[in-house]
């Protein structure tokens, strides 16, 4: 997520009324997860396990709650609370703003568009030309669609990432900025969900066909042609590259990638990173051949041990 214009960090240290390490003048234009940062952003760490990590990101501000050795070239913000304050600086410069029109006049529709009644498009979304966007589908704020897009009833584009913290007196949310962009000659199907980007972006690439009730995490990043059957769910921050297959109610863990070429049964569990060009089934998710290998021997399993005797004595 960009601020709307380059702040020092002397600046978001007053914003926030904490201290900062570093130069008055260091520059922030932005502020990300750690999947995705980039020079002039901010990240925020508030576990000592992750300190590194966060230190060593491209990101050249940190948010974090403990005064350690500046890296060169970077600047710490020091808060007693980086998850709170984190969301404050998305509060503040990507405030929620009511609608209170069915399309925002700050929407742009591309030619031979057709929006069907009862749709929902909020601020400063563009959709291309020649779309359909059938009855009861919400767009919120910032989507980004191309053209010759077709989105049926009831799908949601941009619903607030499922992302939390556990505190003791309940869940503190994680403040969600980012946006959804659908690309060119992308298909979705009714009652999809597709969550938006904490910071960044969730991407759907071109020529990518959605079946019905499917869901898509936040900050996930889905490649060129992949195809989805019914009630495939995929979790925040995960990678499928072009070409990809997944078949109905397979499930996806966070934060992994599935290569191209893939192709994954139905009702099959996806718990770590997939290679591409191959053909996976079960959960958790294995060579189908493997697999079936598997199934099959468990079958003959009862037959081989009452042919060698191995059964339990008596």
């Amino acid at each position: 997520m960009k601020l709307p214009r380059p702040y020092t960090v002397k600046e978001i240290a007053e914003i926030l009324g904490c201290d900062f390490l570093g130069p008055d003048e260091h520059e922030i234009t932005g502020l990300n997860e750690i999947h995705v940062v980039e020079p002039g952003d901010i990240v925020f760490v508030d576990h000592p396990k992750y300190y590194d990590k966060a230190l060593k990101s491209a990101a050249t501000t940190i948010l974090i709650n403990k005064a350690v050795e500046v890296p060169e070239g970077k600047a710490l913000l020091i808060s007693d609370d980086p998850f709170r304050d984190f969301n404050a600086i998305t509060r503040r410069f990507h405030p929620f703003i009511s609608s209170g029109v069915a399309i925002a006049s700050s929407a742009t529709i591309g030619q031979g568009t057709i929006i069907q009644p009862n749709v929902f498009i909020g601020n400063n979304v563009r959709i291309g030309d020649n779309c359909l966007i059938h009855s009861n589908v919400s767009i919120y704020d910032h989507t980004v669609i191309g053209d010759n897009v077709t989105i049926h009833a009831n799908t949601v584009l941009g619903a607030d990432a499922f992302y939390y913290k556990k505190r003791p007196e309940g869940y503190d949310k994680l403040l969600s900025g980012g946006k959804v962009v659908i690309s060119d000659n992308v298909d979705l199907g009714a009652s999809c969900t597709i969550d938006r980007g904490v910071s960044g972006e969730t991407f759907i690439g071109k020529g990518t066909k959605i079946d019905n009730n499917v869901h898509i995490g936040h900050d996930t990043r889905i490649g060129e042609n992949c195809l989805f059957a019914s009630q495939v769910g995929i979790a925040g921050c995960v990678v499928v590259e072009d070409n990809v297959t997944l078949w109905g109610q397979v499930g996806v863990t966070s934060g992994i990638s599935i290569g191209a070429g893939a192709v994954v049964f139905a009702q099959s569990g996806i718990s770590k990173s997939l290679a591409g060009g191959k053909t996976y089934f079960g959960s958790p998710a294995e060579d189908a051949r493997k697999k079936y290998r598997e199934m099959a021997s468990i079958r003959v399993l009862p037959e081989i041990i009452e042919r060698l005797d191995l059964s339990e004595p008596d």
